[in-house]
């Protein structure tokens, strides 16, 4: 993997929990405004929003440089509508670069030769 690919994926890490919070912080904030007088679904939108935007426009710089299938590209969006979907994407994301790493030490020092 070079580094530009382990770079978009890391991108993809960072924001894939900070989109998840801001989430499920929207609807806690989407509750409260209805049974209470706290509106804070404006600013909460807004946040999320962004994040959600950053999050697929790394989603898709992620899925240009790895040449994921349309069924693993599938999966990391839907992870990403799912109330607790960004944090299951990060825990995948950061085993997939665990994994790359260990093999690249592996190739490395040659003991595999994948």
């Amino acid at each position: 993997m070079d580094i530009k690919t382990a770079s978009s994926l890391h991108r993809l890490r960072l924001v894939s929990a900070p989109e998840a919070v801001s989430f499920l912080l929207l609807l806690v904030c989407s509750v409260l405004k209805r049974t209470t007088e706290f509106n804070a679904v404006p600013v909460m939108g807004a946040i999320h929003g962004l994040l959600f935007i950053l999050y697929v426009l790394f989603w898709l710089d992620a899925w240009n440089r790895t040449k994921w299938s349309v069924k693993t590209a599938a999966l990391y969006f839907v992870l990403s509508v799912l109330p607790f979907g960004g944090f299951a994407a990060e825990r995948k994301l950061k085993r997939a670069a665990d994994d790359e790493v260990i093999a690249a030490r592996a190739r490395r020092k040659g003991t595999v030769s994948a």
